[in-house]
């Protein structure tokens, strides 16, 4: 993992988060969760002139990383979204680009425009009553019963099936669909607007990361509008399913990493019988555990993302110990911060609840612990 930033990495991360503090500070999270949508374009549109959007992509289509080590510094920008509860579409859409990134120069101009904020792609690849094996079984060539099926037609496909957890599914002007295929997974890249495409709104715990259910009617997908089938297509499912757990488990950290920031600076400002709540040595225990705990999920976070960059063919590992690690540690962390609190703790006005909600909802996207512990187990039976 990476130990020490480059000036660059270090430049970019303070950017980062000088940007969402003035863009996105609490008051507009908490007016967000009012408004129809979680985030808006103009926004977007100009946090990706920061390079949320450029890591993963060739420079030829406006990309670039800062060190060549391009998920490492998009597990920086995730960690200040983490720390500023900040909406937006970051880990969908750059899912999305790690599997476009490999699918030929056909995509050029969708990738251009993603990574210039004119395009909100998202990944439809969970399925209803489904969680992360129909993903690991596409990954691995296998469909696993996927009820999204893409029937050949012409030089083409005809999509049918339902997904849902579509992150930002209601502002996304395409979708990059992972479907069942006669041979094997395919992607498709389908736009919001096709016949037969049908979104569908849902919301989750926390407050700005909204999803959608996406209802595909014998939608026709051309040949041009293919990105990859059979082995390629399980290559780039599992390179995105990486892509998108490191993310996650990086914002996920840098919640973590603010609630307890917060509690530290509550326990050393309020007094009781006269000495501050940090001088008693039962709490300074308790911190002091969640501090350690923090810093190992940090560290099999930034482990995870080194592996993908370093070699992503053996990173599986890597990626399930940290999104496992990760998903089980951090919500205890992030449930004694509010219990430190007292009543204060549990108020709609504090804004602790805010990051216990992006720590839930990370846990589950993209794979639970529990879901990442079987993986690890299956990977260790594999190569026994």
């Amino acid at each position: 993992m990476t130990l020490d930033l480059t000036a660059d990495q270090r430049l970019f991360q303070q950017t980062t988060r000088e940007f969402l503090a003035e863009t996105v500070p609490v008051a507009t999270v908490r007016a967000l969760s009012e408004a129809e949508s979680g985030f808006g374009r103009d926004w977007w549109r100009s946090a990706t002139e920061l390079g949320w959007t450029a890591m993963l992509v060739a420079e030829e289509y406006g990309g670039g990383s800062i060190a060549g080590r391009p998920l490492t510094e998009l597990s920086l920008v995730a960690g200040e979204l983490g720390r500023a509860c900040a909406p937006g579409p970051f880990v969908t859409t750059n899912a999305v680009l790690s599997g476009l990134a490999s699918g030929g120069a056909g995509f050029g101009d969708t990738i251009s425009g993603i990574t210039a904020g004119e395009l909100i792609a998202s990944w439809a690849v969970y399925e209803p009553g489904r969680g992360m094996d129909v993903i690991t079984a596409l990954a691995g060539g296998d469909d696993a019963g996927a009820t999204v099926r893409a029937v050949p037609e012409g030089d083409g496909y005809r999509l049918s099936g339902t997904k849902d957890r579509v992150e930002s599914g209601d502002q996304a002007d395409l979708f990059l669909v992972t479907a069942a295929g006669p041979d094997g997974p395919v992607q498709l890249v389908v736009p919001a607007d096709a016949a037969g495409v049908t979104v569908t709104p849902t919301w989750t715990l926390d407050l700005v990361r909204r999803t959608a259910r996406i209802d595909f009617d014998q939608v026709a997908v051309p040949a041009a509008a293919v990105a990859h089938t059979g082995s390629a297509a399980a290559a780039a499912i599992r390179t995105q399913l990486h892509t998108a757990a490191v993310l996650t488990a990086s914002e996920v950290v840098g919640a973590t990493d603010k609630a307890v920031d917060a509690t530290l600076g509550w326990l050393a400002d309020r007094f009781t019988f006269g000495r501050p709540l940090a001088s008693y040595q039962a709490l300074k225990h308790r911190m002091a555990d969640n501090k350690t705990w923090l810093e190992a999920c940090r560290a099999t976070a930034g482990a995870a993302a080194a592996a993908c960059d370093d070699d992503p063919a053996t990173a599986d590992e890597a990626v399930s110990v940290a999104k496992s690690y990760v998903g089980a540690k951090a919500p205890v962390i992030g449930q004694d911060c509010v219990q430190l609190h007292g009543g204060i703790g549990v108020t709609w006005e504090h804004d602790l609840h805010l990051y216990l909600r992006r720590i839930g909802l990370g846990r589950a996207l993209y794979g639970t612990p529990e879901e990442h512990r079987r993986r690890i187990t299956d990977l260790l039976v594999a190569s026994a």
